[in-house]
């Protein structure tokens, strides 16, 4: 199956290593960044969204009117706006990049954060609110004709777009998380499941969990699969450690004044930062390369796992994902722009090669099985 790597779209140069250097909109580092994932392989790019920071849409709509090639996946949160005027948001931004758009869609696991801007609900609440809100935009995008919606969260009489997405029928629908109560929402109804880096046993757990809260949804189709990483890479693996052990110095040292201001200290609330915290308590260490002092030094917040090792490595860490099922590979450094063009000359071709590789001897090996079993078929009605 083909693999594609996603990248991120900060608006500013500053990570949990290193403050930004400007405002937290810079237009020419946006842009810049952008660009270096278009210019080095990568598929697509993140736009992320937090309370306080930069609206992503338009930041989004901005790097999609100057770049050709990059898709976008834009987060976002249902408390922040009604569904009628989302999905035409969306629906506008997807025109404006020819089709090049796919959502995220967040429900939100930080009571804190979500407060900021006014959203009250429970988790459980904040799920069904997903679900419900999912549903309105998917028919938003594919109705032509008004409709009535009354529901748990949403009520409106008469409506109709008149404005559609250019991919048909729709755009693409990505969710994460790591709960059952995410699972089951994810699974009925996202086209892509994302997860965050967790060692090989488990996140072939997490895949299974995701592809049965399918099946219980009645789909007949099952999510693609996408898994994050925080790439630490180097020419030899002393390098690769040394920068590793450095970046986790960094990130306590820059860090705790971030968290304090984006997440609040404290345990971490949402389910997949629990898990973050419990490995990275369980060991250092897993499968080839996945590290998690990076995840311990954030309280797990976010994508916060590394692969750390040389090119050769970290390809071969990213291709036991993929051989679990993993289609999609998100990856994002801590020097966001250097390390994007890193990863694009020297991860991302290895990757690539490796799996066509698969993709030949896959397709050698069906061909084969067709031949043997047309042969069979044949020897068959010869002796009837």
């Amino acid at each position: 199956m083909p693999v594609e790597f996603l990248g991120i779209a900060a608006t500013n140069d500053g990570s949990e290593t290193t403050p930004r250097s400007g405002a937290a909109f810079d237009k020419e580092y946006t842009l810049r960044l952008a660009r270096a994932h278009e210019d080095h392989g990568w598929d697509r790019v993140l736009f992320a969204y937090g309370s306080g920071s930069p609206d992503p849409a338009p930041a989004a709509a901005y790097i999609a009117s100057r770049l050709d090639r990059l898709q976008i996946l834009l987060a976002h949160r249902p408390n922040v706006s009604y569904p009628t005027f989302a999905a035409k948001t969306f629906a506008t931004l997807d025109q404006i990049s020819e089709g090049r758009l796919t959502v995220h869609f967040i429900t939100g696991g930080n009571d804190h954060e979500q407060g900021r801007e006014g959203d009250t609900l429970t988790k459980d609440e904040r799920y069904a609110r997903t679900r419900e809100y999912i549903r309105i935009v998917k028919k938003i995008w594919t109705t032509r004709e008004p409709f009535d919606h009354e529901g748990e969260h949403y009520r409106f009489h008469d409506f109709v777009s008149d404005v559609f997405p250019v991919q048909q029928p729709r755009p693409g629908v990505s969710f994460g998380g790591s709960s059952p109560a995410a699972y089951a929402a994810g699974g009925a109804e996202a086209d892509i499941y994302c997860l965050w880096g967790e060692p090989l046993e488990r996140t072939a757990e997490q895949i299974e969990a995701v592809r049965a809260a399918a099946k219980a949804a009645g789909r007949t189709d099952v999510p693609r699969i996408q898994v994050a990483f925080r790439p630490i890479i180097a020419p030899t693996e002393e390098l690769a450690w040394e920068m590793a052990h450095r970046t986790v110095g960094a990130i306590r040292e820059q860090g705790a004044a971030g968290l304090k201001r984006r997440h609040r200290t404290g345990a971490p609330q949402n389910t997949g930062s629990q898990r973050l915290v419990a490995i990275a308590e369980a060991g250092e260490r897993y499968d080839r390369a996945l590290w998690t002092p990076t995840a311990a030094a954030t309280g797990g917040a976010g994508n916060s796992n590394a692969l750390v090792g040389t090119p050769e490595t970290v390809a071969q860490a990213l291709l036991d994902y993929y051989d679990l099922g993993v289609d999609i590979l998100s990856a994002r450094g801590y020097d966001l722009l250097g390390d994007a063009i890193d990863f694009g000359r020297y991860v991302i071709p290895l990757v690539r090669e490796e799996v066509a590789k698969r993709d030949a001897k896959r397709d050698a090996e069906r061909d084969a099985g067709a031949e043997r079993n047309r042969g069979e078929h044949d020897r068959a009605v010869v002796g009837a």
